[in-house]
């Protein structure tokens, strides 16, 4: 209200000022008088105040007509000029407004509609970086790969933007299935960004997949500075690569080398069962058959496996099948009543001919986890026994539709693979194996395989056996039995 008053108040001084200003110059005598070319001008005090203010806004006029001129003419001499610039925010305006709307369109899923206005972008701003960027990911989402690869090349030639290229033209021959150059791209792209995690991923996935398990564990060692990967994780994995490199270095036939990867994957984990058996290996054939034997037990108390059982037997190849049952022994002492010991127990007295005892070794697994290879030594045991043929056939039957028991899994895809291996060959995981059942489906077969054990005599319920060590179970003398060795099933883990 103040102010508004204050404005008035203003205004009216102003007002009366001029009206006091005007009424002087009209009492004032005198005046100017201009004599020009014949022609004579006499201008009162007032009068000649108003033409000197009409002569300094035509003066004012003229200076901008001038300046006009003088921009135009610049302006098509090419030099920056008042109109150029704004025929350069003109153009800047319409160039971002068509570079939003191609983001916007990409992130739709348009990517005809991005390339469009990627296109018209390119053309109305000065600034590659972006609008190149856009064309080439608006044509990739276009399926114009062509358009797509040139464009990541012209940003090659940046700083900048030279990772961002490599990235994209690593994604295209991944999806080509252009592994080998994929490599050389990630390997690249890391040089540039050490820490990128999805560049250290696909480049751990593509070495591990060519078998360059040397560049693997330099790869993961970058993951781990990164801090990627817990420290748990990383000696894990690390010790399946350096297994890895074993087995390659095994195959190229430098046994030293071989024996000091597999060695040094088995200290860094332990519990990984297949470097425990390599490692046990080498240092059986280096004549360290107590430092093998160690290996093996360490690895055995932390996990009963048959590779471990296949590996302590290959430390004493030329032993008898009781000479091998007493040093087995040793092995299975922690961990008597594991299935994977009495499985193993009852194939080794399988081979010693100990069939009872076989029988005692096995125990209850037929009722509580009955397993193909449960179903398969119960089937030796009868033979060995002198059962009638219909009762082993019987047995037999009943493996065929039982479940397999554990195997090497794959953790993403539930896959199942005869021995371990570091990539699964159906989705390519890392490291992803583990020694579990895998998940049984139920429902009949397209063959009727589940109808077999109906088709053949149930197995009969072996005779009770009295504990006496002087005992042993002797075959009817009118048919010999057929002794089942299964010193290979040992051997190769069941």
């Amino acid at each position: 209200m103040i102010w508004s008053l204050t404005k008035v108040l203003l205004f009216l001084v102003i007002v009366a000022a001029l009206t006091l200003g005007a009424g002087i110059l009209l009492d004032t005598g005198g005046g100017i008088r201009i004599a020009a070319a014949g022609y004579e001008f006499t201008l009162g005090p007032l009068q000649a105040l108003i033409t000197f203010l009409v002569m300094i806004v035509l003066v004012w006029l003229l200076m901008r007509l001038v300046g006009l001129i003088v921009a135009v003419l610049r302006f098509l001499n090419g030099d920056e000029t008042a109109i150029s610039r704004y025929f350069d925010r003109n153009r800047e305006r319409k160039g971002f407004q068509a570079l939003s709307e191609g983001f916007l369109a990409l992130a739709s899923g348009e990517g005809r509609l991005a390339l469009n206005r990627a296109i018209k972008a390119e053309k109305y701003l000065a600034d590659p970086h972006l609008t190149t960027l856009l064309v080439a990911q608006a044509a990739e989402a276009a399926g114009d790969t062509r358009r797509a690869t040139e464009a990541y090349k012209e940003l090659l030639s940046s700083e900048t933007t030279r990772f961002v290229a490599i990235r994209g033209l690593l994604k295209q021959k991944l999806a080509e299935g252009d592994t080998e150059t994929a490599q050389k791209l990630a390997a690249k792209a890391l040089e540039l960004k050490p820490r990128h995690l999805e560049t250290q991923d696909i480049l751990l996935k593509l070495q591990a997949e060519s078998r360059d398990w040397k560049g693997a564990r330099s790869t993961l060692g970058a993951k781990l500075k990164a801090g990627a990967l817990p420290r748990d994780v990383y000696r894990r994995r690390d010790a399946v690569l350096a297994l890895q490199q074993a087995q390659g270095v095994m195959a190229e036939g430098a046994s030293i080398e071989a024996r000091e990867a597999a060695i040094e994957a088995n200290r860094q984990s332990p519990d990984l069962i297949p470097a425990a058996a390599m490692a046990a290996r080498a240092l059986a054939d280096k004549g360290d058959k107590k430092g093998a034997t160690r290996v093996l037990k360490k690895a055995w108390d932390a996990k009963p496996h048959p590779d471990l059982a296949a590996a302590f037997a290959d430390i004493e190849p030329d032993e008898t099948p009781a000479q091998r049952l007493k040093r087995f022994r040793t092995l299975v002492a922690n961990h008597p009543q594991h299935e994977e010991t009495r499985l193993l127990m009852a194939e080794l007295h399988i081979a010693a001919e100990d069939f009872p005892e076989a029988r005692r070794a096995l125990g209850d697994i037929i009722q509580t986890h009955p397993t193909q290879r449960a179903m398969a030594i119960m089937a030796a045991i009868e033979r060995g026994e002198g059962a009638d043929d219909a009762v082993v056939r019987g047995w037999l039957a009943r493996a065929l539709t039982a479940p397999r028991g554990p195997q090497w899994c794959c953790d993403k895809c539930h896959a199942v693979h005869a021995i371990w291996d570091p990539i699964c060959d159906n989705c390519g995981g890392f490291d992803t194996l583990s020694w579990r059942e895998p998940p049984e489906r139920s429902g009949p077969s397209s063959t009727g395989a589940e109808l077999l054990p109906l088709m053949v005599t149930p197995p009969k319920p072996g005779p009770e056996v009295v504990e006496d060590p002087a005992s042993t179970a002797t075959p009817a003398p009118e048919k010999e039995p057929e002794v089942i060795d299964l010193e290979a099933i040992v051997r190769r883990g069941g």
